[in-house]
């Protein structure tokens, strides 16, 4: 299968190149731009292509007052501009993979290994998001840069790219949560302050229109999201991993984004309780963590030596291989939303030629 050819032959390569840090991020700028066009040029794959289809058709010939009327306004926006470039829907995630990958491209760098960033969201975040649920695949994107920022504490920017992201995906809203803790050092009286600052924004989030969607849809509904608990255990145990294994030495080894990693753990822990209530809200919340659970696994090898370090170092990679595995082998939803694998790259697709 296509997929876990591409985890287990990137996996391998980033295992060869272990010594060799300048051909390793040659690679991965090449496997960065092969993953966008596996992404971005699929072509009936993913399980939100009809959705999306149906939403560039609800849009078609409205005019920008009705895509600002939405509630996610950037990503009507989005639609609208497609319509009016006359490009038609395959387009569409086109574009929403570019704004993805541009972002985590932007957190990328910012690794000592990239390559084994990008590698590790393959399996959950890359299949899911820009290849399946394209509006908060994008968001994830510019939430990557808001990250980089929250590093650099610059606040500002922050909160403008978690209000743009907010205009993909109402979701990503979450993250302003955090604007109280871009600056100063992570402390217990600032986090206690931080929090008593979030509690207005926490309470808008929880009182507003897009809060009661969410719960009307996911929670009085009682819909479900397949392999939830098993994504969300994943970040469980990541956060748990880092608290426990990484959180002292990551301090001495890099202090610039100690607190991002330290949030981005405590974050991942609180998901998982989240299933309880909505398996869609704690996924879909959950998305947003993992480029957080990527930078924290691909520094394994820059914190611990020796017999010990590689052991880390491999055993995300391994975890995950067996998670993935597991996915596309009992997964009815894997079989339905993603095989076969087609692509109009290189022409359309015999027999579908209605969508252009």
């Amino acid at each position: 299968m296509v997929f876990l050819f591409i985890y287990h032959a990137s996996a391998l390569v980033r295992l060869i190149l272990a010594r060799a840090a300048r051909l390793r991020f040659s690679t991965y700028k090449l496997i960065l731009f092969l993953l966008f066009l596996f992404s971005a040029f699929r072509f009936e794959v993913g399980c939100d292509w009809t959705g999306y289809l149906a939403q560039y058709e609800v849009q078609r010939g409205a005019g920008w007052e009705a895509a600002l009327l939405h509630r996610e306004p950037l990503w009507w926006l989005v639609i609208e501009l497609t319509h009016r470039a006359g490009l038609l829907y395959p387009w569409l995630n086109v574009i929403s993979s570019a704004v993805f990958f541009f972002g985590v491209h932007i957190l990328a760098r910012r690794q000592p290994d990239p390559l084994g960033f990008l590698i590790l969201l393959f399996p959950v975040l890359i299949i899911n998001m820009p290849m399946s649920g394209i509006r908060q695949g994008a968001a994830v994107g510019l939430i990557c840069i808001a990250l980089t920022a929250f590093i650099d504490r610059r606040l500002i920017r922050f909160i403008f790219w978690v209000t743009i992201a907010s205009g993909f995906h109402s979701s990503a809203a979450v993250f302003l949560l955090l604007a109280p803790l871009v600056w100063g050092s992570l402390t217990k009286g600032r986090v206690a302050l931080s929090v008593l600052l979030a509690a207005p924004i926490a309470f808008l989030l929880l009182t507003s229109g897009d809060a009661d969607v969410a719960f009307s849809r996911y929670v009085d509904a009682g819909r479900d999201a397949s392999g939830a608990v098993y994504r969300t255990g994943l970040l469980l145990l990541s956060g748990i991993f880092f608290l426990v294994v990484l959180r002292t030495k990551w301090r001495e080894r890099f202090p610039l984004d100690h607190k991002l990693a330290s949030l981005g753990a405590l974050m991942m822990i609180s998901t998982f309780p989240m299933v309880g209530l909505s398996t869609v809200i704690a996924d879909r919340i959950g998305y947003y963590f993992v480029p957080i659970q990527a930078m924290i696994f691909s520094r394994v090898p820059y914190i611990h030596g020796g017999s010990l370090g590689r052991l880390l170092t491999a055993a995300p990679y391994i975890g995950l291989a067996v998670f993935f595995v597991t996915w596309t082998a009992t997964s009815r939803v894997f079989d339905q939303c993603y095989l076969p694998y087609r692509t109009w790259l290189f022409g359309i697709p015999e027999g579908t030629a209605y969508l252009f």
